[in-house]
């Protein structure tokens, strides 16, 4: 939100300001809670690639992991900055981490198993390019959009189909902290005007941040969950530290 403060990075070139007083808290950075909040995403999605590597799942698992850091680090950027090209560092990669999550639902179904790879490949390159291009603004939210909407089927049908009631259990999380997140997201969003004038910010864009860093974990730890059954790994949702959940599997010897 701009109020006439110097800017350390330059004019605003991005087209969006969330409901933030513009370096507020530091001359280096834009929105400095927008940014910060970035932090636990980072963080959870470290937690999950640990967990990955250690205990040997299948690479797709590390790689969506890796593309929830990267993610992060690009909305970071973006809100540091409020600069174009940073702001293409965050809507990128969430096309990237959606094709992601697109392959590791429909993957196990897919009788071709090098087209779908190479597709998703190739289309995720394509959209890079394009969006390094041409400004999208509508069309980029309609087509994120309709990428979320294309794995609602597959989590659902995972989701009747999993009898284990603490892997429901972490699909209820990843649907109540989408709510709870595009509620913050929406409020930031459409009433700033009145949020002006509150003794206190609530910084629901930052809230938003927070919670879709748990949103895409508890969505990773389910996953996980699922494809280890797919492969008979018997698979178990148990708590580091009695708190945050990950899946822990006992593979048979012979693999």
């Amino acid at each position: 939100m701009a109020d006439g403060i110097s800017s350390f990075w330059g004019p605003v070139t991005s087209s969006h300001e969330w409901c933030e007083k513009n370096y507020a808290v530091s001359s280096y950075v834009a929105e400095f809670y927008n940014t910060i909040s970035n932090i636990p995403c980072i963080v959870l999605a470290l937690v999950g690639l640990l967990s990955s590597l250690i205990q040997r799942f299948e690479k797709r698992f590390s790689v969506l992991h890796l593309s929830n850091m990267a993610l992060a680090i690009g909305s970071m950027m973006y809100h540091a900055t409020l600069q174009h090209v940073q702001q293409q560092s965050d809507e990128t990669p969430m096309v990237w981490e959606m094709l992601l999550y697109i392959y590791i639902l429909y993957s196990p179904d897919w009788h071709y198993r090098s087209t779908m790879p190479t597709f998703v490949f190739l289309y995720g390159i394509t959209f890079a390019v394009l969006h390094s291009i041409i400004r999208f603004d509508i069309g980029f939210k309609l087509h994120y959009v309709m990428l979320c909407v294309l794995c609602i089927p597959r989590v659902y049908k995972y989701y009747i189909y999993t009898q284990d009631i603490r892997a429901k259990r972490l699909a209820k999380f990843y649907v109540a902290t989408l709510l709870l997140g595009s509620l913050c997201w929406l409020v930031d969003r459409f009433s700033c005007n009145q949020i002006a004038s509150w003794p206190f910010n609530p910084q629901g864009h930052a809230m938003w941040h927070v919670f879709m860093g748990f949103n895409s974990y508890f969505a990773n730890t389910f996953l996980m969950f699922c494809r280890a059954q797919q492969r008979e790994w018997n698979p178990e949702v148990v708590h580091f530290m009695g708190i945050l959940p990950y899946v822990r599997i006992k593979k048979p010897k012979t693999q």
